[in-house]
């Protein structure tokens, strides 16, 4: 069990998890699998932003899923109204994240708890009123078709499944390094502090404001990129994107994978992803059946698959430590010199 669980907290894991992530294309032949895998990744992604405003920085925005329909429109205006190619237009869009990520953070973040929430979720139905209503810019209700795919380098095509596959796993590792980077850095830890207590995180001498926009602006450019990618491997997108469904989606992959964790985002899409494509066959009884083992799941696991393991981990090093130390004061007991009354007595019998 020790080397179990000392496997499951080592980096050898997140390589095998890559390595076999990589050879996936080989060991399925089943080209829809191979889409449902990269679309997994890319919603990941997204995932991951979502996780740095409000697994390490403690602010839930409900408009993450309106971050991610304004990347992938901002690549679909671009690449079919004014014939822009792809890559310049996934800056544009990662750029566009950033910004409206300033503007909204700028004003919702000097609101605290369900007060921001119920703001961010006002701003998402917002962005979708305006991608439906806005017919001019963003086409309305008919969606936006034939948007470009990412242009291949060389021998490369793109517009083909397993190279768009390994397309997005190399920004999916590139996404979680730099999460990793970022929850051992300073930056990082301020985040944590501002989501245990603003009043800790001010006391000691942590601007509130300025880093609580910078972590939404990071979470937003993640939304916006992932969005820039699923538009250019579905190629068609309308205003459903911007729903607030995919918001709570994203919020349920968060919570079942590990909020707060480095692996869980990624573990809970996967999870939640091969769930319902298993339950496809039961059109009629998947939510009856997925719904109660989702309660089970938050009921049993409320830290979601890697917290409640890092929990259970740190319980049993904890309990192994004073198993220990118990240990240690018995043996001392047992070699603790006799007492000056003990010695006299033994000497009397002696005698």
């Amino acid at each position: 069990m020790d080397r179990l669980m000392n496997f499951l907290v080592s980096p050898v894991l997140k390589w095998a998890l890559l390595v076999l992530a990589v050879a996936f294309p080989l060991i399925s032949s089943n080209e829809y699998h191979i889409y449902v895998m990269a679309t997994a990744f890319i919603w990941a992604i997204a995932v991951y932003g979502m996780n740095i405003i409000t697994g390490y920085c403690g602010q839930l925005n409900l408009a993450h899923g309106g971050f991610f329909a304004i990347g992938a429109y901002v690549v679909a205006i671009l690449t079919v109204d004014h014939e822009w190619a792809f890559w310049p237009a996934f800056i544009a869009a990662g750029l566009a994240g950033a910004i409206f990520g300033f503007l909204v953070g700028v004003v919702s973040l000097r609101l605290k708890e369900h007060y921001f929430a119920i703001f961010t979720l006002c701003v998402g139905f917002i962005i979708y009123l305006l991608l439906e209503k806005w017919e001019a810019l963003t086409h309305g209700s008919l969606g936006i078709i034939n948007i470009a795919p990412p242009e291949g380098f060389g021998f490369v095509d793109f517009t083909e499944t397993v190279p768009f596959y390994y397309l997005v796993l190399a920004f999916l590792v590139l996404s979680v390094w730099l999460v990793s980077r970022l929850s051992r850095s300073l930056l990082g830890r301020t985040f944590l502090a501002i989501r245990i207590s603003d009043d800790l995180a001010q006391s000691l001498g942590i601007n509130l404001m300025r880093n609580k926009v910078l972590a939404f602006v990071l979470s937003t450019v993640y939304a916006a990129s992932a969005g820039a990618l699923y538009a250019g491997v579905v190629r068609f997108i309308g205003p459903a994107e911007a729903d607030v469904v995919h918001t709570f989606d994203m919020i349920t992959y968060l919570l079942v994978g590990g909020i707060g964790t480095l692996m869980g985002p990624l573990l809970g899409t996967l999870a939640i992803t091969w769930l319902t494509q298993m339950l496809q066959s039961l059109e009629e009884y998947r939510m009856i059946i997925f719904g109660p083992m989702l309660v089970i799941l938050v009921i049993f696991f409320p830290r979601g698959i890697v917290g409640g393991f890092l929990t259970w981990r740190g319980r049993r090093l904890a309990n192994k430590a004073s198993q220990q130390d118990r240990g240690g004061e018995s043996q001392a007991s047992v070699q603790t010199p006799s007492t000056p009354s003990a010695d006299k007595q033994e000497a009397g019998n002696n005698a």
